[in-house]
């Protein structure tokens, strides 16, 4: 028997029996939909997640802090980090404690001195406004949502809005009292809003303390030029003594932690395939049953044993392959709907809108061809008992 002429009548069961056979296909793409739907939605999680941490940049990207009171980021140790080969760049951070005065509010912030690289390097974007946009590295003020809260107000309104600050720069700790102090005050306009709920901080660009020479920095990013260089720039910079991490080693955890969430998600959706797989193993078997005569009939013309498993094979293979297609169908439109509702919600309470739902090209690929799979099996067994009949005694079957 050729592979078409098995194909034709693997169709017939469309015609003859189409509400059990379409129920069939059914049972099997919630099966599979329960299995892409959940799988999805890790991989969606995963990437909207990763997606707001990291850059290119970001990746590229070493944070350094001193180790200790002893050893700390002053100009001498960035000139020395600075020589180390592959590094392309680095940003400076430095602490500034001070007050901001807007409408009559008074409240306590960081002032965070940065190079206007230093948002970049971490992949911070404004929550509203914009971040040190003029031409020459510098701009206006930026604030965390933390001290936008403090002075009870929306990021909107803080916006375009000049804040009076006064800040206590310390400029090295080798005084007679044992620091000089520089204050520094004034009128600032706020530029933008960052999202910080933890501490409530006033960013300003390194240039607007011209003149007011840093002796040390809190933190440096250093970016280097390939990520085949990041581990010789970071055991460089351990070896002189400073702690350095990498957002690259949060990813790698973060995709690990992921990896196992998909997992168990999909053992999830499998228990749903299980329950499907053996609607269809049941459907094959009465199916043997009914066509037991039409087997003998096939048996006594000449039609081999092995083109009866054929017929019955390629029967379930259609069934798990048309189970899949309408799997992903249902997958598809289920993580859409859900999407949506999500984003209307977020977009009523003001939150951010975001695709939370996410299947991979090829792993599409791999449920349909495993639903292929799931039908064939299911097959076998009728398939073997249908070409052990004898034709006489399925002639005379009723």
């Amino acid at each position: 028997m050729r592979y078409l002429d098995a194909l034709r009548l693997a169709l017939r069961m469309f015609k003859t029996r189409p509400l059990r056979t379409s129920l069939t296909i059914l049972g099997v793409s919630v099966g599979i939909g329960a299995v892409l739907f959940l799988v999805s939605l890790g991989y969606g999680l995963q990437r909207a997640i990763l997606n707001q941490i990291a850059n290119a940049d970001t990746l590229l990207t070493l944070d350094v802090s001193a180790g200790s009171e002893a050893l700390q980021l002053t100009q001498e140790a960035l000139a020395k980090i600075e020589a180390v080969p592959h590094i392309a760049e680095i940003s400076r951070l430095e602490n500034i404690r001070g007050q901001i005065t807007f409408a009559g509010i008074n409240t306590d912030v960081t002032g965070v001195a940065i190079d206007p690289s230093f948002f970049r390097l971490s992949g911070m974007t404004p929550l509203t406004g914009t971040l040190f946009d003029k031409p020459d590295g510098g701009g206006d003020a930026v604030l965390s949502t933390a001290a936008v809260k403090l002075l009870g107000k929306t990021p909107e309104e803080v916006v375009g809005q000049s804040v009076s600050m006064a800040l206590n720069l310390v400029l090295r700790s080798d005084g007679p009292d044992g620091a000089t102090v520089r204050e520094m005050a004034g009128d600032i306009l706020i530029g933008g809003v960052v999202e910080n709920e933890d501490v409530s901080e006033l960013y300003l660009p390194m240039s607007r303390f011209e003149g007011m020479a840093f002796e040390k920095f809190h933190r440096l990013k250093v970016k280097v030029e390939g990520n085949e260089w990041m581990e010789g720039a970071r055991t460089a910079v351990m070896d002189a003594g400073y702690v350095v991490s990498a957002l690259s080693d949060t990813i790698d955890q973060a995709t690990k932690i992921f990896s196992i969430v998909q997992i168990i998600l999909g053992l999830f959706g499998l228990v749903a395939l299980v329950v499907s797989a053996i609607g269809m193993f049941n459907t094959m078997t009465i199916t043997l049953l009914e066509r037991t005569n039409e087997i003998g009939i096939m048996r006594s013309i000449g039609i081999t044993r092995k083109d009866i498993r054929g017929m019955f094979l390629v029967e379930s293979m259609l069934m798990g392959f048309l189970g899949g297609l309408a799997g992903l169908a249902l997958s598809t439109g289920a993580g859409f709907f859900v999407n949506m509702t999500i984003n209307v919600l977020a977009a009523r309470f003001h939150g951010p809108s975001m695709d939370i739902f996410y299947t991979p090209l090829w792993f599409m690929g791999v449920v349909i061809a495993f639903s292929t799979v799931i039908g064939f099996f299911t097959g076998v067994y009728p398939s073997y008992r249908a070409s052990k009949l004898n034709p006489l005694d399925a002639l005379r079957y009723k």
